[in-house]
């Protein structure tokens, strides 16, 4: 969730209302000073951020899944959470399921709690989470038929007031309340106002889709953004997937995607409008790995975009970026190296070496980043707020 400032709500209410404007045909929404040497592997040539702390939630034995991946984090009523999707060999595999931990610090972790159970039916993945205060939501990527070759799914939810006891799965809705025939993407954030702006990759197959929301909660009252899709090569799936956004100092919110055509650069989408109506994507000249990211604002109003920046699909190092108005990216840390490292332990289908698909939370005076250390070791990374250099 967007941490509020004064400052910055001032800002962004002062033309949040303001008739939507497109960005000139082809202009890119943000850009990145080249930051990053590519000729070295393991760092990038860059530098840890001062003060950042590594731990584990999860690392599976013997006898464990050894496939984790997908790992979300939001705090609840003083505690923080950690969702991600397990099964015991294999990315997918059709003992797939959601497990979560809590730990009340942030450093010890309890022993993984099972969300849902393997489905014979097809399999079920890490949406994310979302809360109000009062009530935690947990989002659920419904895949039916997904070993008959279905890419296609749904997204369903479960709520729960202490963390522990879920009512039922339901369908999350349209404002219309018909369910949305999508998988949510796990980076849900809020404007300063409220508004809950996240993406569904659509059926038939994925193609994605802005959606927002005012319902505190994040369940129902989902509407589709208009944002004109780039030419793909794949009929059944977009060339734009697995975005997270920022907004800039102007109030303008930037969606960033992966691009699935493996040009390694990320697409970029600006709305004026407050998620109404979205510019065509346009390819941002900064290395991307062709995977999920995480983008957001510290609460000074910092945009900061958590990725692999390698220009390949090496997935190390992890590595923040910084901006101080939103439009140009001009400091970059490292999160972990290649040269901390663990060694894959465990073969399985999918499985590569590298801290894959990061997402971010603030909570208390850090900011928290999960992911899965070669997809089987289920870790997190806090920095303080005040980002600099050791």
């Amino acid at each position: 969730m967007v941490a509020s400032h004064l400052f910055t709500t001032i800002i962004l209410f002062a033309s949040l209302c303001l008739p939507n404007k497109l960005t000139a045909q082809g202009e890119p929404p943000f850009s990145v000073l080249p930051l990053y040497d590519l000729q070295e592997p393991n760092t990038l040539g860059l530098e840890y951020a001062e003060g950042l702390e590594t731990f584990t939630i999860f690392s599976p034995g013997e006898h464990d899944n050894k496939y984790n991946h997908g790992v979300v984090l939001f705090p609840f009523k003083g505690k923080l959470y950690a969702q991600w999707q397990s099964s015991s060999v294999d990315e997918d595999g059709e003992d797939t399921q959601i497990y979560y931990s809590i730990s009340e610090d942030g450093e010890k972790w309890a022993q993984p709690i099972a969300l849902t159970e393997p489905w014979d039916k097809g399999i079920r993945t890490s949406g994310g989470w979302w809360s109000n205060g009062s009530t935690l939501v947990a989002f659920i990527g419904v895949w039916p038929n997904f070993h008959d070759g279905s890419k296609q799914g749904h997204t369903e939810y479960m709520t729960s007031i202490d963390g522990l006891t879920w009512q039922a799965p339901r369908h999350v809705s349209h404002d219309n309340g018909e369910p949305v025939m999508g998988i949510i993407e796990q980076d849900l954030r809020s404007l300063p106002d409220g508004r809950i702006i996240t993406a569904f990759h659509m059926q038939p197959g994925l193609k994605v889709k802005p959606y927002y929301t005012d319902d505190p909660l994040g369940i129902t009252n989902w509407k589709a953004g208009e944002m004109p899709l780039l030419p793909s090569n794949n009929p059944q799936m977009s060339r734009e997937i697995e975005p997270s956004w920022f907004y800039r100092k102007d109030s303008a919110i930037v969606m960033v995607f992966r691009d699935q055509h493996s040009t390694y650069k990320k697409l970029a989408s600006i709305s004026h409008d407050r998620g109404k109506t979205w510019t065509t994507p346009v390819i941002i000249d900064t290395p991307d790995s062709r995977a999920k990211q995480s983008a957001g604002n510290l609460p000074d109003g910092t945009a900061f975009l958590v990725d692999n920046p390698t220009g390949s699909k090496q997935r190390y190092p992890l590595v923040i970026t910084l901006s101080e108005g939103g439009f140009l990216f001009n400091k970059a840390f490292l999160i972990r190296s290649g040269n901390n490292l663990q060694a894959l332990r465990y073969e399985g289908k999918y499985k590569r070496v590298g801290y894959s698909y990061p997402k971010s939370i603030i909570w208390g005076e850090f900011l928290y980043v999960s992911y899965a250390t070669n997809k089987e070791d289920v870790e997190i990374t806090r920095i303080p707020l005040q980002i600099r250099e050791k």
